[in-house]
């Protein structure tokens, strides 16, 4: 007989502030998932149940996201330095750590995040002994918790107010300062996980098609339109959350690729990384 794991209140509030779902169809939704919150967000879409929890975002308690450009304007990085509470983030010293820790990605551009962690901070540790250091001294957990690059012919930076968002971009060209940051603020703002259709991977892909076959047939449709109607709804997905497909927040007449083309015919993005805390 199959038994179903206990599930914590504390788990089914954490679900109902990612999703705005209700409290009993989260506890549920976690006893069918066995306890995997992303299996639970997929229940309740399939049910039809109200998501708001974003696709891309990873999870972190506090800390700072810092975006990076290199001098020539061809390499970015996009970091977290994570810590358990807001006061230590906003603690200068603190600040000036992660700012030293990012300035070394771009100097040294480590093709990984163990590469990055190996580095040396300076002449006496290496990046991870210093993170070790850093515990001991603020007494909170601290660590290198997320590490990403883009290289291209054009790469800006944003970050958001306040360090909790930003992202890097690359274009196939140089490009204006107002393009460019009118691109970062709509992935910013927007969050796609993509720049184009072709680009979602396969597993995105067969997730969102199995919740939406999972949605016609809970709308009473026959099963020989489930298919048709799916792929319909995979291309609102596409309009949504990729990049070069999605409307414009600065004119919602033309979307982004049209906006590049408007402003240079072939002008186009060819990626971005992105990260937000919470």
């Amino acid at each position: 007989m199959e038994t179903k794991m206990a599930i914590t209140a504390a788990d089914v509030n954490k679900l109902r502030q990612q999703t705005g779902a209700g409290m009993m169809d989260c506890k549920k939704a976690l006893e069918e998932a066995q306890g995997d919150f992303e299996q639970a967000i997929d229940f309740l879409r399939k049910k039809g149940q109200k998501v708001a929890a974003n696709r891309q975002d990873r999870e972190a308690k506090d800390g700072l996201v810092i975006a990076s450009i290199n001098a020539d304007a061809k390499h970015g990085s996009l970091i977290l330095v994570s810590c358990e509470t807001d006061f230590v983030a906003k603690n200068q010293d603190f600040v000036d750590f992660a700012n030293t820790v990012s300035k070394i990605s771009i100097d040294k551009k480590p093709a990984s995040l163990d590469a990055f962690k190996a580095l040396p901070y300076n002449n006496e540790i290496t990046v991870n002994d210093k993170f070790i250091e850093q515990i001991g001294k603020i007494g909170e957990k601290i660590e290198l918790g997320y590490y990403q690059t883009v290289d291209a012919a054009h790469v800006i930076a944003y970050n958001h107010p306040g360090n909790r968002l930003a992202c890097v971009v690359g274009f196939n060209k140089a490009v204006s300062e107002e393009v460019a940051k009118n691109v970062a603020m709509q992935v910013a703002a927007m969050a796609p996980v993509a720049v184009d259709k072709e680009d979602v991977d396969t597993k995105t892909l067969e997730r969102e098609l199995d919740v939406a076959r999972e949605q016609v047939r809970a709308e009473g449709k026959p099963e020989d339109m489930v298919e048709k109607i799916a792929q319909g709804k995979l291309n609102k997905f596409y309009k949504e959350f990729t990049l070069l497909n999605q409307e414009f927040i600065k004119d919602n007449k033309m979307d982004i690729r049209k906006y590049l083309q408007s402003v240079e015919k072939d002008l186009t993005v060819t990626a971005f990384k992105r990260y937000q805390l919470g």
